[in-house]
Order: structure tokens, then C-alpha cells, then sequence
């Protein structure tokens, strides 16, 4: 019989943490402003990349190890600190991007029972953020060693929807285990000519020496070419493509092809029932979903973020109507411009796209909550200029609460000369639209990837259209509509 008493050994161990009389270790983070005090035998039986990093540092003359990760936030740190000491991770009330950096600080400092309950909770409670940050985590977790089951749960993905990936304009940065991750997947829903195509692009972006023009290639550039796509070329199903597909695409590059996997295709052209040396692998197989009954066509949605009715509502507000309009009335059609899982999420696209537009709607989506919240600027935006607040009575922001009309809450601009601060050109890489009480802002340029869009309560508007204490928050989309009157 075993009595255990984990919560009390817990707890004395996190106040032993916290005992600034015994420590001799130091671990300076977040660019060296901010500095934790440990021990070193409990870091190096709970980490290996702790007993790694002590073995190799010698004490100051206080007989103080001091370790240096300026790279990790005060924040992350601490919890990773708790959990090395007590075994305890609180998660209440944490957003899911500061989840995810816990998840790669706890790789980095090789806490694999940690990691690996982080990357299962991302991938059974966290799929809609993941989907919302793909293109950008895909890339990462590729590039490190672990987290097989976030790979694996990515790679499902995309073999259903590949041009998440392959049709992304970073897609030839892509790693090159993550290519072949794909490519050797039978599940691939793409033609296998349009996977060569894909590889041989890969494959030229690698190598930045081979010349533009194809005729002018030597025999050296496609052995250079060969080399960069040797662990590749075995996945491509080459006896599954068509004499054309052939002819057209697989023979301007027979040179980086083995001899004999040349002849064997053209031989199976020819003579596709006798055998061959090179190895045939299975086509790929093909997703079978049952069509429905053909009918018209149903019209796309004009948003991904709010419905007609909100346009509707949204419209009442331009026209300072009493009276809200119907469906079948309301005068202005919504001009998509700008859709952030479409166009990116940096600061500086908004000022390109936008530029120039007036009768503007901005629209965000606010992660993790259901709000929906959004600005009117009737005078436009413009990307050249050095900064200045643009005076209008017209302007005005807004919420609507998921989805719902009736707890929908409108702010009109109360200083008409703060209604909008139209950016500098040198702020326009962080600094998206502002409407005074309310704007898009990122550090790291990309509005989802950290907690810096704002809304406070009231200053140059006449009402807070956020119930949340929370002033900062990120957002999962965002969209930009130009207002124009409807045909008649």
C-alpha cells in the first residue's frame, strides 16, 4: 500500500521556488530585463537542455550560474519555471496564441511531457485557431524536430485542401521535409502533373544560381537541380501521368531523371502491360463525395464575417435613419476590398489596398469571444501621407453582438476632429486603421499574431462598444467593404 501526497510535495516545491535564499542559478529573459532565480539540481533532473546548458557554464564569483534566453517573455517563462517545480500549468483564462508559445518554450527546453499535453489540447480544443494561423504554423513546426502529431493533424488537412499550402506565396520556403511529408501521401487531392509542377518550382527557388530562361540551363544546372530535389523526385506517381503530361512537362527535365526511370516511363507509354525496373507506385487515391442534386447555382456570400442583415443595419446608420431597412430596401451594395484570410493580415496591405477608398466599412472579427466589431469612414484613407487626423460628423463605430440585431451598439464620432487618424507612411508597417477609440494595430505585422487592436471606453466616440475590461484583444479576420449606391 502507497499513501502519495503530490499536492502538498507540489506545493512546498513551487515555495521553494520562490525562497531567494538558496538559489544558484540565474535565468535572465525577455532581453535580459527580466531575471528568475532557480536551482540547479532541480532544473537538471526536470530538463535535459537544463543540465546541458549547466554542465557548460561556469559560476561568477557569487558561485552563480547565469543562463540567458533573451528570447522567451517573462510570462511564458514563469509558467514554464511553475511547471518544473510544481508540476502545475493554470491555462484558465489564457489565449490561445500565448498557449502556443508555452507549447514551443516547452520544446525548446525539452519538457516533452509538457509539449505533448500542449500539442494534444491545441489539436482537440484549439482546430479553428489552428486553421486561422495555418500557412504560418505549418511552416514553423516544420522546422523543428517534434510536435508529430500537429504535423500530422496539418498534413490531414491539407492532402483535402492542398492549396492552403502549395498555392500560398510562400509555399517555395517551405521546408523540405514538410514537401515530402505531402508528396508522399497517397491521399493528395492534387493531379499528379500539377504535384511535378509544384516540386520542380520548389526546387528552382532553392537554388538561386540556375539561370531564368530554361534553354539556357547546363548540364551542371540540372545536376544542381537533381541534388536539390533527390529526396523528392521518388514520391512523383511518373507512370500514372499521360503521354502529354509526359511530353510537356516531365521531358524538358528528363536530365535530372536516373537513366533508367527515363526509359522505363517511355516504355510504359508504349508497352504499359510489360514489366519494368523502376518501382511503380499506386496512384493517388481520389476523395469520393456524393454530388448533390443539381440545382441553381447559391449566390456566394458577400462576407465570411456578417450577413445581409447586418449590411442592412450597418447602411441604417449611414443614412441616419430612424427607421431601420429591410432586406428589400436598403440602397448601398457592399464592394469587398480587402479580406485578411484572403489578402494577409499585415498592416502595410491594408494601406495598399485601401488607399484611396472612401464610403469605407472596416469589419473585425475579435478572437476567442463573439463580437464582431467595425468602423465607418466616409472620407477614405491615404497611404502617402505624413500623419494627420481627418475632421468629419459622419463617421462612426459599432459592434454587433454575435450576430444579433437587437444588441447591436452604435458610437457616433462626438470630436468631429478625432474622428480618424490616417497613419505616416513610416507607421503604416504596424498601424492599421484608427478611429480614435478604436483601431488595428500589430507589432510584429500581422493583426493575428499578437494582442494589440484596442477599443477604450469613450473619448472621441459618445459610447464604449466593447463590454470587456480587456482593452486589447486579436482578431481571427477582418474585412474592408467600399459603400456604393445600388443600381436602380
Amino acid at each position: 500500500m502507497s499513501l502519495k501526497f503530490f499536492d502538498k510535495l507540489s506545493q512546498n516545491l513551487i515555495e521553494l521556488l520562490t525562497d531567494k535564499d538558496d538559489y544558484n542559478v540565474i535565468i535572465e529573459v525577455e532581453n535580459k530585463e527580466k531575471s528568475f532565480t532557480a536551482h540547479s539540481n532541480v532544473l537538471k533532473f526536470r530538463s535535459s537542455y537544463f543540465r546541458k546548458e549547466l554542465e557548460n557554464i561556469q559560476p561568477n564569483e557569487n558561485n552563480i550560474k547565469i543562463i540567458i534566453k533573451s528570447s522567451i517573455s517573462a510570462q511564458i517563462f514563469n509558467v514554464v519555471l511553475r511547471y518544473i517545480y510544481g508540476g502545475i500549468v493554470d491555462l484558465e483564462n489564457c489565449e490561445t496564441r500565448f498557449i502556443y508559445d508555452l507549447m514551443l518554450a516547452a520544446d525548446e527546453f525539452e519538457l516533452e511531457e509538457l509539449s505533448n499535453k500542449l500539442e494534444t489540447l491545441f489539436i482537440e480544443t484549439k482546430g479553428s485557431w489552428l486553421r486561422t494561423h495555418f500557412s504560418f504554423i505549418y511552416h514553423f513546426i516544420f522546422s523543428r524536430n517534434n510536435f508529430e502529431k500537429l504535423k500530422n493533424f496539418c498534413n490531414d488537412i491539407i492532402v483535402k485542401y492542398p492549396n492552403l499550402i502549395f498555392d500560398s506565396d510562400d509555399f517555395t520556403s517551405l521546408k523540405e521535409s514538410a514537401l515530402i511529408s505531402l508528396i508522399k501521401r497517397n491521399d493528395l487531392q492534387i493531379e499528379e502533373v500539377k504535384i511535378w509542377d509544384y516540386v520542380i518550382k520548389w526546387g528552382i527557388a532553392q537554388t538561386s544560381t540556375l539561370p531564368a530562361n530554361h534553354d539556357d540551363w547546363t548540364k551542371e544546372n540540372f545536376l544542381t537541380l537533381k541534388t536539390t530535389l533527390q529526396q523528392c523526385l521518388p514520391h512523383i506517381r511518373y507512370f500514372h501521368l499521360t503521354s502529354i503530361e509526359v511530353v510537356e512537362k516531365i521531358e524538358p527535365y528528363k536530365k535530372i531523371l536516373d537513366k533508367q526511370l527515363w526509359k522505363d516511363i517511355n516504355q510504359h507509354l508504349l508497352i504499359p502491360d510489360r514489366p519494368v525496373r523502376s518501382t511503380i507506385l499506386p496512384p493517388r487515391s481520389v476523395l469520393v463525395t456524393e454530388l448533390p442534386p443539381r440545382t441553381e447555382k447559391p449566390r456566394e456570400s458577400f462576407s465570411t464575417i456578417i450577413s445581409e442583415e447586418h449590411a442592412a443595419k450597418i447602411s441604417t446608420w449611414i443614412d441616419r435613419r430612424e427607421t431601420t431597412y429591410t432586406l428589400t430596401d436598403f440602397p448601398y451594395k457592399f464592394e469587398l476590398i480587402l479580406r485578411g484570410t484572403r489578402d494577409g493580415f499585415a498592416p502595410q496591405t491594408f494601406w495598399n489596398i485601401c488607399h484611396g477608398h472612401s464610403c469605407a466599412v472596416v469589419l473585425l472579427k475579435v478572437e476567442e469571444t463573439d463580437e464582431i466589431i467595425g468602423g465607418y469612414n466616409p472620407l477614405g484613407w491615404d497611404k502617402d501621407t505624413d500623419g494627420k487626423w481627418l475632421e468629419t460628423e459622419d463617421s462612426f463605430i459599432f459592434s454587433l453582438k454575435n450576430g444579433d440585431i437587437p444588441n447591436s451598439i452604435l458610437s457616433r464620432v462626438k470630436k468631429p476632429e478625432y474622428a480618424i487618424l490616417n497613419g505616416s507612411k513610416n507607421d503604416q508597417i504596424n498601424e492599421g486603421p484608427n478611429f480614435g477609440d478604436f483601431w488595428m494595430y500589430s507589432e510584429k505585422s500581422d493583426f493575428t499574431l499578437d494582442v494589440s487592436c484596442f477599443c477604450r471606453n469613450s473619448d472621441f466616440y459618445e459610447n464604449p462598444i466593447r463590454s470587456s475590461s480587456f482593452e486589447w484583444f486579436s482578431i481571427i479576420d477582418y474585412e474592408v467593404f467600399k459603400i456604393a449606391k445600388k443600381n436602380i
